[in-house]
């Protein structure tokens, strides 16, 4: 069972929304036509095309009209919540993120190599991670993709000092390619453009998957239910 007019449906969520679920609620064209941004002529269509639906339910009275969602009509807030809810939740969603292979700048060797954030990596990601790195630079696509995973909980690897200097935090994200657990990594301070991504894992990614610059490789992000 669905709306049959899909401008109906902002009325049935404005009448749910002011209680018509829980009981009657007094309403008024104009009130929900200001409310939705409509004329009252229009709000009354809709609301006879929600009662004859069997939506809604309607008292009229000399001073204006109750409004009451039937279960019929609330059964369709539910799915329309349901479907919002697998749009927008991480839970069984993923990211794919696509670019090409490109040689790093070798400071990733040195960082993975520090006793601190090896043990950091390895108690937050599940892998003590190679020394090393995987630099791959997003295609066009890819770009605005990877903007939408700062929404994301990233994980927090704090920094640390020792008698020489400063070493500061970073943040990682567990990703998989071709099935290998990874991790992207965003250093505290780092000199790369938006569209390159560095990654971090537990086994040397170029020689266990077979990589070489500028071969092609899918990064997925992703949260299973």
């Amino acid at each position: 069972m669905q709306v049959s007019d899909a401008g109906d449906l902002p009325v049935l969520k404005a009448i749910a929304l002011l209680g018509g679920c829980r009981g009657p609620v007094r309403v008024s064209t104009q009130s929900l036509g200001s409310t939705l941004g409509t004329s009252p002529q229009t709000i009354s269509r809709r609301l006879k095309a929600l009662e004859s639906a069997g939506f809604i339910s309607r008292t009229v009275d000399p001073s204006g009209q109750s409004v009451t969602v039937t279960k019929p009509g609330e059964e369709i807030l539910r799915r329309e919540h349901a479907e919002y809810c697998r749009i927008f939740t991480r839970v069984g969603g993923h990211f794919i993120l696509q670019g090409t292979i490109i040689s790093g700048l070798g400071e990733g060797r040195y960082y993975m190599s520090l006793p601190h954030y090896r043990d950091q990596f390895r108690m937050n990601c599940g892998f003590e991670p190679f020394p090393g790195t995987l630099n791959i630079r997003l295609n066009q696509q890819s770009i605005p993709i990877r903007k939408r995973l700062d929404s994301l909980e990233w994980i927090t690897i704090p920094g640390f000092s020792d008698e020489h200097r400063t070493f500061g935090e970073a943040r990682c994200l567990p990703c998989r390619i071709a099935g290998i657990p990874c991790a992207l990594i965003v250093p505290g301070r780092t000199h790369y453009p938006e569209d390159i991504i560095e990654l971090i894992s537990g086994v040397p990614l170029r020689n266990e998957i077979g990589l070489d610059d500028n071969d092609t490789i899918d990064v997925e992000v992703g949260y299973d239910a």
